[in-house]
């Protein structure tokens, strides 16, 4: 008895694994079509790749999230892996259509805002260390007024003397 028990276990897991396929697919609200992704995908990567593949002209999706009717939608952040909740759950784009301007903007640069953690994530270690011209050109302007300005002190401290003396002298 205690196998049959172990043995009707191990098929309702198999079933249960079987009916869960190993993608998740997202409705594209602007297009109408529906992207699969492999399970453990983020929603910001997931959300990147369906705003390449849109036409010019399409409203951009903003973010990612699970609806169901008469039930709180549930909103998929950046890093958020994407996950099915269940019968009835469907993973939707959001999309803000009246912003007219963002809509040019994306299909210029054909990139979302969150795409910037996807090609290297900015961390304390991996500071910024682009170094321009134009920053070099404001550090040696800030050191030559240094230089000038003690310059111009040391010129008036080193003549008080003489201009106290004149001063006095003419009273």
């Amino acid at each position: 008895m205690d196998n049959e028990g172990r043995d009707g276990e191990e098929e309702r897991g198999k079933s249960a694994e079987s009916s869960q396929p190993p993608f998740l697919e997202v409705l594209c609200r602007c297009s109408g079509k529906v992207r699969r992704f492999a399970a453990g995908t983020t929603a910001g990567y997931a959300l990147y790749v369906i705003n390449c593949k849109l036409d010019i002209g399409v409203a951009p999706g903003l973010h990612i999230e699970a609806v169901k009717e008469g039930e709180e939608p549930v909103v998929f952040g950046p890093n958020s892996i994407l996950v099915e909740y269940g019968k009835g759950w469907n993973l939707q784009t959001v999309t803000d259509e009246g912003h007219d301007e963002s809509i040019g903007m994306l299909q210029n640069s054909k990139k979302s805002p969150n795409f910037q953690s996807f090609k290297r994530p900015m961390t304390m270690s991996q500071p910024n260390s682009t170094i321009s011209f134009q920053y070099i050109g404001k550090i040696l302007l800030a050191f030559a007024f240094m230089f000038l300005l003690g310059g111009i002190f040391t010129f008036f401290l080193e003549n008080l003397p003489a201009m106290n003396l004149s001063v006095v002298s003419s009273l």
